[in-house]
């Protein structure tokens, strides 16, 4: 695909027709409790599609999540899920496994003056279980990371008329989700924040930016691809679209916005024009991009002491909670892409709908 000419031919690509969308923008789906019924809402009401992050859930919460955004929202809107939940079987991570990786992080808790967590209970539901409560539940559209769901599950959401729109990070990746028939792509190149979502390799081996990995994508799949990752104005929209994306997933801009679930000291650190962005697995056992921060260096990645997802993300959230209460920054890492001083921390995400609009519409008169 190349970019129309005309200044409002962008707004209608195959991907703006298959979601039903006004405009080709999307709101990158949050985990975790920051995702939002007011941010989704707020964006799909603006004619883009709003997303939420349900992995955390279960299913009962999944079936209300989805209930609560059909009252919010008369229109289109995306619930996310992870297709893989553990990088290890849990058997494989038994109490000895657990006790070290405790051990390995004791001085971090003495620090913050906290005990070490009990170990959680294990994972009540797998993928497919919350799958198929979300399918039954009727989401206009459901998106996947983190791998291909079995035929099954995307036979059931074509027959139910559900969009399934799968994430990749590299072009085998994307091969891979359109061979099995997924009706749209996300290409997240690595200036992303967040969760590198690799399934077919190491995420380390898997990093390429947007500007290489949109067109490579492009030219290897039917799907439509939706281009991610350091996009946060009408420029970059406009960048992506002309690089054969037909459509953009935007994460640190609407993650900044007055709607979305984010932290009072999360927007603050958006807010203080903070400039380096680093990929750890110190958070959660699974490689991502935050905001640099000195916990990130002292626990190295890949050194032994990182356990697996989300073995590490239960052992450092009481870390991270009680540093946020002390003041702590040296110890806390949020969420965000490389494009993170280019946001406008607290504003409308309606309003950033219609900026990332207006600023492409005036790029492409000129």
């Amino acid at each position: 695909m190349s970019l129309p000419t005309h200044r409002r031919d962008w707004k209608r690509t195959r991907a703006t027709e298959l979601l039903g969308l006004a405009h080709p923008i999307i709101q990158g789906p949050f985990g975790s409790g920051l995702s939002s019924l007011d941010l989704a809402a707020a964006v799909s009401g603006a004619g883009g599609l709003g997303s939420f992050g349900a992995q955390h859930l279960g299913p009962q919460q999944i079936a209300q999540l989805v209930a609560d955004l059909h009252a919010r929202i008369d229109g289109v809107f995306n619930v996310n899920l992870w297709v893989s939940t553990h990088d290890v079987p849990e058997d494989d991570f038994d109490d000895a496994a657990w006790s070290a990786a405790v051990a390995r992080l004791q001085p971090l808790y003495d620090e913050v003056g906290i005990e070490p967590p009990a170990r959680p209970q294990p994972a009540a539901y797998t993928f497919d279980v919350l799958a198929d409560a979300l399918i039954d539940a009727g989401p206009p559209v459901f998106s996947f990371v983190y791998g291909v769901p079995d035929p099954e599950i995307l036979e059931r959401c074509r027959a139910a008329g559900i969009v399934t729109v799968g994430t990749a990070i590299t072009v085998e990746e994307a091969v891979a989700l359109d061979e099995a028939g997924v009706d749209a792509i996300v290409a997240s190149g690595f200036e992303a924040g967040g969760h590198r979502v690799a399934f077919l390799r190491e995420a380390e081996d898997s990093l390429t930016g947007t500007m290489s990995l949109v067109p490579a994508v492009v030219a290897e799949v039917e799907a439509p691809v939706i281009a991610a990752g350091g996009i946060v104005t009408g420029r970059q929209v406009v960048a992506a679209l002309t690089l054969g994306a037909e459509a953009v997933q935007i994460g640190t801009a609407f993650l900044a916005t007055a709607q979305s679930g984010i932290t009072a000291e999360h927007r603050a650190a958006l807010s203080s024009g903070a400039r380096r962005t680093r990929l750890t697995r110190v958070l959660s056992g699974r490689l991502a991009r935050g905001l640099a921060a000195d916990v990130m260096y002292d626990i190295e990645t890949g050194d032994e002491r990182i356990a697996p997802y989300p073995y590490q993300g239960w052992l450092m959230k009481p870390i991270v909670a009680a540093a946020a209460a002390q003041g702590r920054r040296d110890l806390v890492a949020f969420w965000a892409g490389q494009s993170a001083p280019l946001v406008r921390p607290g504003r409308d995400a309606a309003e950033l709908v219609a900026t990332l609009v207006q600023e492409a519409d005036e790029l492409l008169a000129k």
